[in-house]
């Protein structure tokens, strides 16, 4: 059985982001120790808490400012192609997301005036959509119905 896919937003309640954080931490450490001593590579990860507490793992025998002296010795070049690259692919991913929000504005424009839709593909879609709300109805129907005899029970 698999898990579910978990639903990524920021949580409300300062308590439950501590919680979450502890467990999270973790095993975020836990996979740069496996990736330093796998691949043989300087990790180093640094993390505040909700609260503010700092945290930090460094790989390999190695010294935070050993870490961030190599970083600092890359040239301003290699690190503004690093800048551009990442630029480019958050760009990238923000043309995707665009795209996708245009996609779903045309469909609920087509639920607003659905007589005005042409495609086949799109009204098969309209209809499974429509299909699943239904189902969904009805199974909410029948629990609200079995709590309702339910409380009828003497």
């Amino acid at each position: 059985m698999g898990r579910k896919k978990l639903q990524i937003t920021r949580l409300d309640s300062v308590k439950a982001r501590q919680i979450k954080y502890s467990k999270r931490k973790v095993g975020l450490l836990k996979k740069a120790k496996e990736l330093a001593i796998l691949c043989d590579v300087d990790v180093a990860v640094v993390m505040f808490s909700p609260t503010g507490k700092p945290s930090h793992y460094v790989g390999h025998d190695k010294d935070l400012s050993a870490i961030l002296d190599k970083l600092c010795k890359l040239s301003l070049e290699d690190r503004e192609r690093r800048k551009t690259y990442t630029m480019k692919v958050q760009t990238q991913q923000l043309n995707e997301l665009k795209k996708k929000l245009a996609e779903k504005i045309e469909l609920l424009r087509d639920w607003k005036n659905p007589y005005n839709v042409e495609s086949l593909e799109k009204i098969k879609i309209m209809e499974d959509h429509l299909q699943t709300v239904l189902y969904k109805l009805k199974d909410l129907k029948f629990e609200v119905s079995e709590r309702e005899i339910e409380g009828w029970s003497f």
